[in-house]
């Protein structure tokens, strides 16, 4: 019974862009804040697939072919799940 209960659970793997691993491939699911229309007028949005290469107080993040520096508040905006 426990297994048909454990079953019927789906794993919900989303998690803020500042809390990802740094050399995880990452997809965006959401953007939030009133900073994110931004990054969707220069290419960042949702369905997009990104690397993040590098950790800290600004994340640098592989979009495209392009590196893209962001701020840890900004990442915190940026909704993800792995690849």
């Amino acid at each position: 019974m426990i297994a048909d209960i454990a079953s019927d659970l789906k794993v919900d793997s989303a998690m803020t862009l500042s809390k990802a691993s740094a050399g995880c491939q990452l997809r965006i699911r959401q953007l939030a804040g009133s900073a994110c229309q931004r990054l969707r007028e220069i290419g960042f949005c949702e369905e997009l697939e990104i690397s993040k290469l590098s950790d800290g107080r600004n994340m640098i993040c592989s979009v495209c072919g392009t590196r893209l520096a962001l701020s840890k508040k900004l990442g915190d905006q940026v909704l993800v799940e792995m690849v």
